[in-house]
């Protein structure tokens, strides 16, 4: 073949399509190259962070890479969690209640001890604090999708498991053909809303102090808490700009497309008249690099994998023994055991110790302003479902109107709200609003987004027919949405509910301490007194108040939401 066939042939199998997916590629290894530079570095006191607008793409991109591996942490453990919580009846009894009392803790509780741990382990080098700053923001992600997860693998309809049981599926069969695509949407959207609350925190993540100790971070986060702390409003524009273009581009280069491409798994009767785009997902489809790589790389990887995973045994609700190892295995299995309780019962025990030493006049203070705390949670959920139930409707029965809305919801979702405290302060303020009914809107900021993205999931799942039969059956708006829409969407919006109302808890230690140059608003309540006690290292007040939080976030799941969800199960189901 001839040099200028040769070229002729490269030239009609790769266009531009494929030059932009290697820009892309290099771009990306360039990056992680940066990232794992910083990395590496030399562990320092303190980070100066150069409040120039030049060097905020670089500090967005090490955040973005943050927060894209704490959601890989966070998918990793929702998948394995929320299966093993759903099927297996003894776990799930310890398990559920378990993932109540983690989503209650706020990211404050966690982030001393593993800072302090991390830190010692990797004395020399950033490692330490980048896994902290990872860790902390899967601790705002993870909840909300592990949830999902696991109320969807519950809401399967039974006939499609009696299919799955006729054909004999294993269970990696099943769990790649009917659970994981069943929860796809409702996984999808979720996720959107666990970026969101990964970067709710994003300031705390990246720059906070701990007694006498300062650390942080280059990322935008830490510069957002620095132009913050000197009053430099222009400082605090760039990093609103930079993260709302970070936003808006994972958005439409990561979401959209992936939204797109799950519409497949849509369960329902009849073909929806209109569906979700993505002109990125098109693209794609027409690179051939991509193409060839899925079919000589990608593709036998994952068959030879997928063929390794259908020959191991079938799980628990299967009905079938799982496979069994020898006495070595069994030992070491206890062996396990033996430690990771050894190590619970160790951390107890100086946990009890923390609050055995707080006196009678705090523990009532505690309670004191964990009442306060608890009224500005409830209002800000209460204010939120008003708000967000008609927006989410709207945005998920019309993929037109949801073409428009979900970049912009996705950017206010997805937009760190404590970036936007000092400015919204200014504005209640001049309102003539004090800070403690303040906090209550400053909430809002950041949990009102777990309400609509469920909400938006529910709507989206309501099949085309039963849509249809409400046209052909002339049902009025009123009965409509008494009839159809709030039953079909009830399940997702007690998820929903569950985890806006742990997001409210965790949102208060920044709602009601906040910072805008020199000034400090406090507004009495659990929230201020978790985040004083953080700033003086007081960790004895520090566990008090965590615990306090923890057990009301558990105890009101367990009485109310719990039992709310059940109903909507059993009664309001599209699925039984």
């Amino acid at each position: 073949m001839s040099i200028t066939a040769t070229y002729t042939r490269l030239r009609r199998s790769f266009g531009w399509v494929d030059i932009l997916v290697f820009a892309a590629t290099g771009a990306l290894f360039y990056g992680l190259l940066s990232v794992a530079h910083e990395w590496r570095g030399e562990l320092r006191p303190t980070v100066d962070i150069d409040l120039s607008p030049l060097s905020l793409p670089m500090y967005t991109f090490f955040s973005l890479v943050r927060g894209f591996a704490a959601y890989a942490v966070s998918l990793a453990f929702t998948l394995v969690y929320g299966y093993v919580a759903a099927y297996n009846k003894r776990a799930e009894k310890v398990m559920v209640p378990l993932l109540d009392i983690l989503q209650s803790i706020p990211v404050l509780g966690f982030l001393p001890g593993l800072v302090l741990a991390l830190v010692a382990i990797f004395p020399r080098s950033n490692v330490g604090l980048e896994l902290a700053a990872v860790l902390m923001i899967f601790t705002g992600q993870v909840w909300n999708m592990t949830f999902s997860f696991y109320n969807s693998l519950r809401s399967i309809p039974n006939e499609l498991r009696e299919a799955s049981l006729v054909y004999k599926l294993g269970w990696w069969r099943r769990f790649t053909r009917l659970e994981l695509p069943y929860a796809s949407m409702g996984l999808i959207w979720n996720s959107m809303m666990s970026m969101a609350g990964g970067w709710f925190f994003l300031t705390i993540n990246e720059a906070f102090v701990l007694g006498d100790k300062d650390f942080r971070l280059p990322g935008i986060g830490s510069y957002m808490s620095v132009a913050i702390s000197q009053g430099n409003v222009a400082a605090m524009v760039y990093a609103i700009v930079a993260m709302t273009t970070m936003i808006i581009l994972v958005d439409q280069l990561f979401w959209r497309p992936i939204v797109a491409w799950a519409q497949k798994y849509k369960f329902e009767d009849t073909k929806t008249a209109d569906v979700t785009g993505s002109f990125v997902l098109d693209l794609l489809r027409r690179s051939k690099v991509l193409e060839v790589l899925e079919r000589r790389v990608t593709g036998p990887i994952g068959k030879a994998i997928s063929s390794r995973l259908v020959k191991t045994g079938s799980p628990a609700s299967t009905g079938d023994s799982p496979r069994r190892g020898g006495a070595g295995t069994f030992i070491l299995l206890w062996a396990l055991r033996l430690c990771a309780a050894g190590l619970v019962l160790a951390g107890a025990v100086k946990f009890l110790a923390l609050l055995g030493s707080v006196d009678l006049n705090a523990w009532m203070r505690i309670f004191g302003e964990l009442g306060l705390t608890f009224a500005r949670v409830l209002a800000a959920v209460v204010l939120g479902t008003f708000l967000m139930i008609p927006l989410g409707v709207a945005i998920g029965m019309n993929p037109k109107l949801s073409r428009v809305l979900q970049p912009v919801v996705q950017v206010a979702a997805s937009f760190p709200a404590p970036m936007l405290f000092p400015l919204v302060i200014l504005v209640l303020s001049g309102a003539g609003v004090g800070i403690g009914f303040g906090a209550v809107v400053l909430m809002m900021l950041g949990t009102q987004w777990y309400i609509l993205f469920n909400v938006v999931a529910g709507a989206m799942g309501i099949p085309n027919d039963l849509r249809e039969a409400a046209e052909v059956s002339r049902l009025t708006r009123k009965e409509r949405w008494r009839r159809l829409i709030l039953p079909a969407i009830l399940p997702s919006l007690v998820t929903g509910w569950v985890t806006a109302t742990g997001g409210a808890w965790n949102a208060s230690i920044v709602a009601e301490y906040v910072h805008f140059g020199s000034k400090v608003l406090i507004a009495p309540g659990l929230g201020s007194a978790i985040t004083t006690a953080t700033d003086r290292g007081d960790f004895p007040v520090l566990a008090a108040s965590v615990t306090a939080m923890a057990g009301t976030v558990v105890l009101v799941n367990r009485i109310f939401w719990r039992r709310l969800y059940r109903t909507a199960e059993d009664k309001y189901s599209l699925n039984k």
